[in-house]
C-alpha cells in the first residue's frame, strides 16, 4: 500500500529544488558571460559556475535515487530493510549540499573540475551512497528472486557511482598527484564513469516506467533489455576514453570507447521506440506526461547519437574538442535525454493514474514541455554554431586575438543567454506544478 508521507517524496521535492537552483545559477553565469562585470564582486562566474554544475548533478542524483526508493517500496510493494537509514541518507545529503553551497559561495575550494568543493565533503557523500546500497541490495534480495534489468542497473550504479567517487578523489594521495599523466588520466576516467554510473541509474528508470506504463514485465525482462545493461557497463568501464585524447593509450581501448557509448545509444533508441509502437491509446492517457517525456528523451538520444557520431571521427574531433560543440554534446546528453527521462519518472510519481493532475497542472505541463523542446533545440544550435566558429579560429592563418574572436561572438552569446531563459522558463513551468503536489504531499494538505 502507497504511504503519502514515504521518505522518497522528500528526495524527488529536494530534487526539484536542485533543480530550480540549477537554471538560476546558469542563467546567471550565462548573464556574466555577456556581461562581465554583472555580480562579479558577488560571485563571480569561476563561482558560478560549480555552483550550476553541483546543481545539475544534484537534481540527476535527488531524483534517481528518490525514484528508485518510491519504485520499490510504493509500486513494488517491497518492505525497505531499514526505513530509518533512507531518512538517514537523506538528511545527509541535504546538510551536505548546505555545506557546499556555503563554500562555493563563499570561494572556499580546494577540489578538481565538477568537484571544486574540498575533498573532505566526499566523505559523507561517500556515505549517503553506502547505505543507500546496503538498504538497496537487503531490501531487493530479500524480496525478489528474478531480477528484472533495471533491478541489475539500480545496483550496479550504485556500487560504480560509490567507487567512482572514491576514485575521482585520489589526487589527494602523492602516489597519484605526482606523476601528471597518471592523475589527468584517473581524473577523467573517473569522471566519464561517474556518468556512466549515474546513466545506470536513468537508464534504469527509463525500462522500469516503460514496464509500468504498458503494464508488461517482459520489457525488464528481455534479452535485448539485458544486452543494452551489459553494453552500458562495458561502457561505464571504457567510456571516459573519450576523455583524454592526449594520453598514451592502446588504440583498442579507443575503438571499444566509440563502439560502445555508440551502440549503447542506439539500443536506448531502438528500445524506447519499439515500446511506443506497442502502446495502446488507453494506456497513453493514464499516464500521457510521463509517455510523452519519454517519447522526446528518444528523439534527443538519436539527434545526440548522430552528433557524437560526427564528433568521433578523428578528422573533426581535431576540430571540435574543446569547443562548445562538446558543451552541446554533454548538455544534450544531460537536459535532453537524462532530463527528458527523470522529468518522465517525476510525473509518473507525482501526477500518474494514483494522483490525477489538475487542469492547471495540465496547462502548465503543456506550455512548459513545447518550450522545453523547441528552446532546448534553439540552445544546443547556438553551442553548435559557436562550436563550430571557434574550431575554424583555432586553426586559421592568420590567426586573430583571442580577445577580438570573442567581441566577434557577441551575437551569439546574447542569443544563447536568449535560448537559456527561454529553457529556464519552460522547468520553472514544468516543475512549478511538481513541487506543489509533492508539497502538497509531504505535508498532506
Amino acid at each position: 500500500m502507497k504511504s503519502r508521507s514515504h521518505f522518497s517524496y522528500w528526495f524527488i521535492a529536494l530534487a526539484l529544488v536542485s533543480l530550480g537552483l540549477a537554471i538560476t545559477f546558469g542563467v546567471l553565469a550565462a548573464i556574466q558571460y555577456v556581461s562581465h562585470d554583472f555580480l562579479k564582486s558577488v560571485v563571480a562566474f569561476n563561482h558560478m559556475r560549480p555552483l550550476h554544475v553541483t546543481s545539475a548533478v544534484s537534481w540527476i542524483v535527488l531524483s534517481a535515487t528518490g525514484g528508485v526508493y518510491y519504485y520499490i517500496s510504493q509500486e513494488d510493494n517491497m518492505e525497505l530493510h531499514l526505513p530509518l537509514l533512507g531518512k538517514l541518507h537523506f538528511y545527509v545529503f541535504l546538510f551536505t549540499g548546505i555545506a557546499i553551497y556555503l563554500a562555493l559561495l563563499f570561494g572556499q575550494t580546494g577540489g578538481r573540475e565538477y568537484l571544486v568543493f574540498s575533498p573532505f565533503l566526499i566523505i559523507p557523500i561517500l556515505f549517503g551512497w553506502i547505505i543507500f546500497g546496503y538498504n538497496y541490495f537487503k531490501t531487493v534480495l530479500k524480496n525478489a528472486s528474478k531480477w528484472p534489468v533495471y533491478y541489475w542497473m539500480w545496483g550496479t550504479g550504485t556500487c560504480f557511482m560509490t567507487y567512482h567517487l572514491i576514485e575521482s578523489n585520489l589526487w589527494v594521495f602523492e602516489y597519484f598527484r605526482s606523476d601528471y599523466i597518471k592523475d589527468f588520466s584517473i581524473q577523467w576516467k573517473s569522471y566519464g564513469s561517474f556518468v556512466g554510473a549515474w546513466n545506470q541509474l536513468v537508464y534504469g528508470t527509463a525500462i522500469y516506467l516503460m514496464a509500468r506504463i504498458k503494464n508488461d514485465s517482459s520489457v525488464g525482462r528481455g534479452k535485448l533489455a539485458f544486452f543494452f545493461y551489459f553494453l552500458g557497463m562495458c561502457n561505464l568501464i571504457f567510456g571516459w576514453a573519450h576523455h583524454t585524447y592526449i594520453v598514451p593509450m592502446p588504440e583498442w581501448i579507443r575503438f571499444l570507447a566509440y563502439g560502445t557509448s555508440m551502440t549503447e545509444w542506439i539500443i536506448l533508441f531502438y528500445m524506447i521506440w519499439d515500446w511506443k509502437k506497442s502502446i495502446k491509446i488507453g494506456m497513453m492517457d493514464i499516464n500521457s506526461m510521463a509517455y510523452r517525456f519519454l517519447v522526446s528523451a528518444d528523439k534527443w538520444v538519436f539527434l545526440n547519437l548522430l552528433l557524437a557520431l560526427l564528433i568521433s571521427i578523428p578528422a573533426l574531433n581535431l576540430y571540435t574538442h574543446g569547443t562548445h560543440i562538446t558543451v552541446a554534446h554533454s548538455m544534450g546528453t544531460t537536459i535532453g535525454i537524462n532530463t527528458s527521462i527523470l522529468f518522465a519518472s517525476m510525473y509518473f510519481i507525482l501526477m500518474g493514474k494514483d494522483n490525477p493532475p489538475t487542469k492547471s497542472s495540465v496547462s502548465f505541463f503543456k506550455w512548459g514541455f513545447h518550450l522545453f523542446n523547441a528552446s532546448l533545440a534553439l540552445f544546443l544550435t547556438l553551442l553548435f554554431v559557436m562550436g563550430i566558429s571557434k574550431g575554424i579560429w583555432q586553426y586559421s592563418e592568420p590567426q586573430i586575438a583571442f580577445t577580438e574572436f570573442q567581441d566577434n561572438q557577441y551575437l551569439y552569446f546574447v542569443g544563447f543567454l536568449i535560448a537559456g531563459i527561454l529553457l529556464s522558463l519552460s522547468i520553472i513551468l514544468l516543475i512549478s506544478p511538481l513541487l506543489k503536489r509533492s508539497y502538497s504531499i509531504i505535508f498532506k494538505k
